[in-house]
C-alpha cells in the first residue's frame, strides 16, 4: 500500500502564491507517476498537472500552464505543487495521486491522497 499525505492548503488573496505538497510512502518502489487534481464546488474532478518518476518530466493542464509548477523531493518521496497568480477559479480541493507500474485506478492512479482545501478570495 502507499499513503499520501498532503499539506500547505489554505486561503490566500487572488494573486498570491501558495504551494501544495505531497509525501508518499509504504510499497513506493512500483511508483511511476505523481498526479496532481482538483475539484471545485459543484464540478467535475480535473487534472492539474503530473510528474513522471523515471525522469520528473512534468505536464499541466492548459487551464494553469505557465502558472503552476511541479517539483519534486527525491530524497523523501515529496513533490510540491506552487501555485502562482492565483485566481478564485483554482478555489477547490486538491488531490494528489500517485500511479504505479503494478496497480491501476481512477484516471490510471491507484493512490489518492485525503484532499487539501484552497480557498481563493477575489
Amino acid at each position: 500500500q502507499v499513503q499520501l499525505e498532503e499539506s500547505g492548503g489554505g486561503s490566500v488573496q487572488a494573486g498570491t502564491s501558495l504551494t501544495l505538497s505531497c509525501a508518499a510512502s509504504g510499497r513506493t518502489a512500483s511508483l511511476s507517476a505523481l498526479g496532481w487534481f482538483r475539484q471545485a464546488p459543484g464540478k467535475e474532478r480535473e487534472f492539474v498537472g503530473k510528474i513522471e518518476w523515471s525522469d520528473h518530466t512534468t505536464s499541466y493542464a492548459d487551464s494553469v500552464k505557465g502558472r503552476f509548477t511541479i517539483s519534486t523531493n527525491s530524497a523523501r518521496i515529496e513533490v510540491y505543487l506552487n501555485m502562482n497568480s492565483l485566481t478564485a477559479e483554482d478555489t477547490a480541493v486538491y488531490y494528489c495521486a500517485v500511479a504505479t507500474y503494478e496497480e491501476s485506478g481512477p484516471d490510471g492512479y491507484a493512490y489518492w491522497g485525503q484532499g487539501i482545501q484552497v480557498t481563493v478570495s477575489s
